[in-house]
């Protein structure tokens, strides 16, 4: 394991020497990269090129709805319905930041093809926003327990290069953060227009189930094969 200080601090994790695939995996509000880093060995990833695993830290800021508490966030939360109100500017700083690393390792020999953007909660609406704007083709994007954010704008921003890019999708039956409603509307925003979407549920809350890392272990064997 690796501690890197450019681009924005992250911690990487490769399955194999010389990996000539990526997964960079955003974390949710309040948390940082390490949030997920524990989850690689249990995804049994047999079968798969080596893969570097990328876990980013946001940068903290003051979140709204929580009072104006500092705290590492992609963007700020103006209010519990989420989208009423977007930072708008946030986000958009964001896209730019893990765009950059997306672009970095492009510049380390991974084929864009071989890059998968993962998130969980606020970590899946910058996956969702980000990828589907990237102007090159990755491999696939993990959204879990989020939603898509900035949704009126992504028809006339979104990247064709990513047009049949395929999502896996999936969240908690029990949610209370972000509920059912909110990710099942964007799920079918994201099918409206055209984007190949696997859904799953699972009987859990904000948070993850082991079904589901099974779920994303076959995602990422499919579309990162050897």
């Amino acid at each position: 394991m690796r501690f890197m200080t450019n681009f924005l601090p992250h911690i990487e994790i490769e399955s194999g020497p010389n990996p000539t695939a990526a997964v960079i995996w955003l974390h949710g509000l309040g948390a940082d990269g390490n949030d997920f880093a524990t989850v690689v060995p249990q995804l049994q990833l047999s079968g798969c090129q080596a893969i570097r695993f990328i876990f980013p830290h946001a940068p903290s800021m003051p979140v709204t709805v929580n009072g104006g508490y500092v705290m590492p966030a992609w963007y700020d939360i103006l209010g519990a319905n989420l989208i009423f109100q977007q930072d708008a500017v946030g986000i958009k700083r964001s896209e730019n930041a893990i765009s950059a690393l997306i672009d970095r390792e492009l510049g380390r020999g991974i084929s864009h093809q071989n890059i998968v953007l993962a998130g969980f909660s606020q970590g899946c609406a910058m996956a969702l926003h980000t990828g589907l704007r990237y102007k090159q083709k990755l491999a696939g994007i993990v959204a879990l327990s989020g939603y898509l954010p900035l949704a009126d704008t992504l028809a006339h921003e979104c990247s064709q290069a990513n047009a049949n890019t395929p999502i896996f999708m999936a969240h908690g039956t029990q949610d209370q953060v972000v509920v059912m409603d909110r990710a099942e509307v964007s799920k079918n925003a994201l099918i409206a227009l055209g984007y190949s979407v696997k859904w799953k549920t699972y009987v859990m809350g904000h948070s993850v189930h082991p079904d589901e890392l099974a779920d994303i272990s076959k995602f990422l064997r499919d579309v990162l094969k050897a």
